[in-house]
């Protein structure tokens, strides 16, 4: 089922990016930058949250870990460019 009409992301790549443990997605947001995307207009944050519930068993903190990638979203994941960046700038 496509879960994101303006990337065109199904519920399946959603489920793929995500496993148990301190590198998993814990946002939309994380989510799409590990599927090599970003958020258009935000419609389906919240089908991609629950899809994220229902996936891991677990609720989804309120307020998220930093992210740490998985091997296999690493290398295209924006949100790890994104943290060091980051890192630079407060150094």
């Amino acid at each position: 089922m496509i879960v994101c009409s303006c990337n065109v992301l199904s519920d399946g790549a959603v489920r793929s990016c995500l496993s148990s443990g301190p590198g998993c997605p814990r946002t939309p947001a994380q989510v799409y930058a590990c599927l090599g995307c970003s958020p258009k207009c935000g419609r389906c944050a919240r089908t991609i949250r629950e899809i994220m519930r229902t996936a891991l068993g677990e609720d989804i903190p309120a307020i998220e870990p930093a992210h740490a990638c998985t091997t296999a979203c690493a290398s295209a994941c924006t949100l790890v460019k994104l943290q060091r960046a980051e890192e630079r700038v407060e150094a």
